[in-house]
């Protein structure tokens, strides 16, 4: 999946409210960026929102599946889930879901950069 495809081309579209907000390519899919915090990933013509333990409850709720993919036989799941049912048909509730996500991403950033410098 190229970044400039339709459907990520779509989302980013939809998030520019949130900033300058980028797709990327990546592993047969996209990654969705804010600065350097990636807050989604698109597979195909599914979007999955970053969650922490703060947001996969609400995610989860709201009937957001988690991303999975297989690996050496075995199912591994990331800590993405599904944009809710309904989601993608309306631009508020996605921006909603969106700024969540991308506080999740955000928090996962400092802890990654404490363990760093520690």
């Amino acid at each position: 999946m190229r970044a400039d495809d339709p459907f990520p081309a779509r989302i980013t579209r939809l998030m520019q409210p949130l900033g300058p907000v980028r797709a990327r390519a990546m592993f047969g899919g996209c990654g969705i960026f804010l600065d350097d915090a990636m807050l989604a990933i698109v597979d195909g013509e599914r979007l999955y929102f970053k969650v922490d333990d703060q947001s996969a409850g609400r995610f989860a709720a709201a009937g957001g599946e988690p991303f999975t993919y297989r690996r050496e036989g075995r199912t591994v799941a990331l800590s993405f889930r599904e944009a809710p049912p309904g989601s993608l048909d309306d631009p508020e509730a996605l921006l909603d879901w969106a700024r969540l996500a991308l506080s999740s991403a955000q928090r996962a950033r400092k802890k990654r950069t404490r363990r760093r410098r520690a």
